[in-house]
């Protein structure tokens, strides 16, 4: 893209609807519509938010949290339908890209998934969180990485991280050696309290300056009926609050506009593209500052399926040695290029 171009970014800070899948979704369109008025190109939403971010399972013991588990299930999103299809379809008439963090439903699993959709509407990246953190486990199944891809969209290229992935350096440097230029960061917000807020902008400030790139994040908000309505315990509704902080850096690590740590909100700024220059003409981190032939970072990029394996793709050959009775069984399975060849021996 145009090094020099200027690109209007916005995060939305906004509370999801607690009740229903098509009522957040419906929120998630208004501001779509609402940032693209402002003259947006890229909207950011926070971390899983339609339907809305598992906070029950953060302050509910395992053994109460199965109902809500179970409405989680009934309300979140498949990859494609009616849901991703309705933001495809807002990001193709307003002519903007849209990252948005989903509850994916695949089958009998949950995963914390990130959506990339162009400003043509076309799906161009969904990846899934790879190890989800703490509670979250209890959720979501994990990832792999072949959703640490950079790509290509309207605005530059584009990476994206879920919450405390950033906290896992080699998940940040895979994108990094991608040349991302515009991060996605995306958090779950009201959780935990002031401080979660400072580390997330401590964390996205020292991603910004590492690879060189802009960082914009959205955290989600819940207001004080949500917070009663997922737990009446005084003493736990305080960790449902707090941890805020939608923001835009540069990659000099400067906020390009008052960051929001309370309320709703959408944050508007102007990314200069060449400030991506200006700052890796000093540092580098995947180029001149880099030390390849000291360290560097393997990969298995393939995407993880429970089977791979199909009728023809792998042939059985069987040789038998006439010394002893001993034969070699071969399968050479040559559907890609990940299996060995497996040899077995029998009598």
């Amino acid at each position: 893209m145009d090094k020099n171009k200027i690109v209007r970014a916005a995060a939305a800070q906004i509370a999801p609807d607690l009740t229903s899948r098509e009522k957040t979704l419906a929120r998630v369109l208004e501001t779509i519509r609402e940032a693209a008025a402002r003259g947006a190109e890229i909207i950011v939403f926070p971390e899983t938010f339609v339907p809305w971010y598992p906070y029950f399972s953060f302050v509910l013991p395992p053994v109460l949290s199965g109902r809500e588990h179970l409405r989680l299930y009934e309300e979140a999103v498949s990859v494609p339908s009616a849901a991703t299809e309705a933001v495809a379809a807002a990001a193709r008439e307003y002519g903007i890209v849209v990252a948005l963090g989903v509850n994916e439903r695949d089958h009998g699993s949950l995963y914390n998934s990130q959506l990339l959709f162009d400003a043509d509407g076309a799906l161009v990246l969904k990846r899934r969180k790879i190890t989800p953190t703490f509670h979250e486990r209890m959720i979501w199944g994990q990832g792999d990485a072949s959703g640490l891809t950079v790509i290509d969209s309207s605005v530059g290229r584009l990476g994206a991280l879920a919450c405390w992935e950033h906290y896992n350096p080699l998940a940040r440097y895979a994108l990094m050696v991608q040349h991302e230029e515009i991060h996605i960061a995306q958090f779950p917000g009201s959780m935990v309290g002031p401080i979660f807020a400072e580390q997330i902008e401590v964390t996205i400030r020292h991603h910004a300056l590492e690879s060189g790139c802009f960082v914009v994040n959205a955290t989600g908000w819940l207001t004080d009926e949500q917070i009663t309505s997922i737990t009446s315990d005084q003493g736990l509704q305080k960790a449902l609050r707090g941890g805020c902080m939608t923001a835009i850096v540069s990659p000099e690590g400067k906020h390009l506009a008052p960051p929001i740590t309370e309320g709703e909100g959408i944050l508007i700024a102007d990314l200069d593209m060449s400030l991506i220059t200006k700052r890796k003409r000093m540092m580098d981190s995947v180029g001149h500052y880099a030390r390849p032939e000291l360290l560097h970072l393997v990969i298995d990029g393939r995407a993880t399926a429970p089977m791979v394996a199909s009728a023809n793709s792998f042939e059985m050959s069987e040789t038998r040695t006439k010394t002893d009775g001993e034969y070699d069984l071969s399968f050479d399975r040559d559907s890609d290029q990940r299996a060995a060849v497996l040899r077995g021996q029998a009598r």
